[in-house]
This record gives structure tokens, C-alpha cells and sequence, in this order.
């Protein structure tokens, strides 16, 4: 029961750390810029700052949660969050909302996915694979919720109430659950290497030592490749269907988005119990690529949008699982959040050139050259990924 009270609760939580700080920039960018005397490209720019800015702190943030333990960083990290929001709100001019939005970045790696994923690991390792599949279900409403929630919220607010707003859901909602989780007497995270190593799974993982730092160069080259894709495509999700031509059927369209990616994880929790992650990773970055060129090929259709934001979908919802599952399964339990840490700086560093690289290239070659730029990178993802499954194919040191 304990363990469904765990990923119940930080489903929560997640669903409202991606919408507040991730998904609804994008619906609230253009009044930002409009504020602010801006193009749209230098707002998405200025996120680009925040999220490299980000990408450099999550390696200490992984140490952080080894030796405190993830629930308290992520306790810590809602605070910081609502704090940013609130000085976003505030700021009058550019140069004080870049530093906010930075610091509303850095907070983003205390209480996401990365933080999520260690503190399943620590509280109940030798269940945390499939805990983080059921996670994943439940925070994969976070778009198809926030994403309508902030653009109906913005139609009577302005951007700055809505982010108050915001702020005031991370401390009333997303606090408490963090303080509850970082409550748990006898299991402590802080370099309780004992209970680690007393999983029934082994610590290890699947690459010998000969082979863990070649998997871990590729591995991380293969998430950053996609998060690349994610962080582009998803920011600039709806004003790119818009400039399609698709107005509100492009909204409808990629309201699929949601719904899809929560598919794929239900379909993975069903059906594919004893499928290899990695394999899943593979499967993930190709329905990435499919959707883009499907897109980039046969736009503006309403149908097509339709197909694009369900293939979209399914992949970035089997990316989110093995984001967090591919590590355990290479790698083992063993300092997990430090090597989270370490992915996901590299993965954000990379990926914040993806929304002010996305935006420059549809201002100056349309969304189709854009789409199939992004499909590029998607097929070196997917090609990396293909490298992995060689280096940790039967035979070899594992």
C-alpha cells in the first residue's frame, strides 16, 4: 500500500512541477514578450539560458540527493520554485526576468523527473523500475492538463497572476507532499549503502566495467539527443501548429499529445513486462522521428496534426519511462542519483539550445525545414541507441 501512496503522491507532484514551470511558457511566452518589448525567438532564448543554467547545478543537485536524500532536495526544491514564480511575477524588465526564470529553471531539476526517479530508487529499490512506469502514467496528464488549464487561466489573468497562481500550488499542494515523502523513519537515503545493497536486483547492472563508460558516453549522448527534440518541439508545440495553418484545430490536434503519451505507458505496464528497456529506448526515438517527418512531409492537414501528436506522444512517453529505467537497467541502483545527476546535466545543457534553435530556424525557413532538422537529430538518437544494444548484446561483458 505504501508504495502506491509513494508514486500516487508524486504523480501529483509531478503533474504540477512540468505544468507550472515547463508547460505553460509556451502559452504564456507571447504575452511575455509583448511585455517585455521582445520577439518571440529572444523569449525562448532567454529559456534556453535558464535551462543551460540549469543543466550545470543538476550534478550537484544528484549529490545532493545521495547524501540528504531526494525528498528532502525535492521538499527544498518547491520552495525555491514558488519563490521564482513569484519573482517572475514580479520582475518589471528583462533583465530581472532572465535571472528569475533561470532561478525557476534550477528549482525545475530539485522536483522533476530526475528527483522523482532517485527517490523511488532510494525509498523502495527493489520495486523502482516498475514504480517509475506507473509514475510516468500519472504525470503524462501534466500537458494535456496545464496546457488548457493555463490558456483558459490566461484569458481573464494576466501572465504574472497565473504564475502567482502557480507559485501558490507548489507551496499548497507540492511542499506538503515532499515533507510527507521525506518523512520515513528507518529508510533513510543518506549513504545507506546497506539497504541498497540488500535489493533483490542486482547493483550492478548489465555492462561489465569494461564497457560502463563507453554506455555511459552513449547512453547520455542518446538522451540529450532527444531531449533536444523534446525540449523543442514541445515548447513550441502549439504555435508551431498554428503556423501551419492549423488555428484550433492545431489545439485540438495537440491535445492527442497527452493522451498519447499516457497510452504508451499503459501499453508498457501491460504488454511489456519483460521487454528490454533499451529496446523500449530504441522504439521510443524512432516514433519520434516518424512523427516528425510525418508532420513535416504532409502539414497542414488535421489529420495528419492528429497522427504527428499521437506518434509524438507515444515516443516521448516511453522516453520520460526510460529516462529513468535505461540507468537501472545498465547500470544498477548504486549511486543512482548522482549518476542521474550527471545525465541530466548533459541532457538539459543540450537541450537549451533546442527552443531558441527551433524558434530562429522557423522565423527563417519555415516550420518544415525546422521539423526535418529536428528529425536529423531524432536518426543520430536512434543510431546511438542501436550502438548501446550492440555493446550490451548477449556475448559480452554483462
Amino acid at each position: 500500500m505504501k508504495r502506491w501512496v509513494d508514486v500516487a503522491a508524486l504523480g501529483v507532484s509531478q503533474i504540477i512541477g512540468y505544468g507550472t514551470l515547463y508547460y505553460s511558457f509556451s502559452v504564456l511566452a507571447p504575452s511575455m514578450a509583448r511585455d517585455f518589448g521582445w520577439t518571440s525567438e529572444w523569449i525562448f532564448g532567454a529559456l534556453s539560458v535558464a535551462l543551460l543554467a540549469s543543466g550545470g547545478v543538476a550534478p550537484w543537485t544528484g549529490k545532493w540527493m545521495d547524501r540528504f536524500g531526494a525528498a528532502r532536495i525535492m521538499a527544498f526544491g518547491s520552495v525555491a520554485a514558488a519563490l521564482a514564480l513569484v519573482a517572475c511575477a514580479a520582475t518589471g524588465s528583462v533583465t530581472t526576468f532572465i535571472p528569475a526564470l533561470v532561478a525557476s529553471q534550477i528549482a525545475a531539476t530539485f522536483v522533476q523527473y530526475g528527483a522523482a526517479f532517485s527517490l523511488l530508487v532510494q525509498r523502495q529499490p527493489e520495486t523502482a523500475q516498475r514504480n517509475i512506469v506507473y509514475l510516468t502514467l500519472i504525470a503524462g496528464f501534466a500537458s494535456t492538463i496545464f496546457w488548457p488549464l493555463t490558456a483558459w487561466m490566461h484569458g481573464f489573468l494576466g501572465w504574472r497572476p497565473v504564475y502567482l497562481v502557480f507559485a501558490g500550488l507548489q507551496l499548497a499542494v507540492c511542499l506538503p507532499i515532499h515533507l510527507l515523502l521525506s518523512r520515513n523513519p528507518g529508510r533513510k537515503a543518506e549513504g545507506d549503502a546497506r539497504r541498497i545493497s540488500s535489493a533483490t536486483v542486482p547493483q550492478q547492472g548489465r555492462l561489465g566495467d569494461v564497457d560502463r563508460k563507453a554506455g555511459f558516453i552513449m547512453m547520455t549522448t542518446a538522451f540529450a539527443l532527444q531531449s533536444f527534440i523534446s525540449s523543442a518541439v514541445l515548447i513550441h508545440m502549439l504555435p508551431m501548429l498554428a503556423a501551419l495553418g492549423l488555428g484550433a484545430a492545431g489545439v485540438a490536434a495537440g491535445a492527442l499529445f497527452g493522451p498519447a503519451q499516457v497510452a504508451s505507458r499503459l501499453i508498457n505496464m501491460v504488454f511489456a513486462r519483460n521487454l528490454a528497456q533499451l529496446h523500449l529506448a530504441i522504439a521510443s526515438a524512432v516514433l519520434l522521428v516518424l512523427a516528425l517527418v510525418a508532420l513535416a512531409i504532409a502539414a497542414p492537414s488535421f489529420w495528419v496534426a492528429m497522427l504527428f501528436a499521437t506518434l509524438f506522444g507515444l515516443g516521448s512517453g516511453l522516453f520520460s519511462i526510460v529516462g529513468g529505467t535505461l540507468p537501472l537497467e545498465l547500470f544498477g541502483h548504486q549511486g543512482y542519483a548522482a549518476l542521474q545527476g550527471r545525465v541530466m546535466s548533459v541532457r538539459l545543457i543540450v537541450g537549451a539550445a533546442a527552443p531558441f534553435t527551433f524558434s530562429f530556424i522557423m522565423a527563417n525557413g519555415g516550420v518544415g525545414l525546422a521539423l526535418m532538422a529536428v528529425a536529423g537529430v531524432g536518426v543520430c538518437a536512434t543510431a546511438t541507441l542501436l550502438l548501446i544494444a550492440k555493446l550490451a548484446s548477449p556475448g559480452r561483458s554483462f
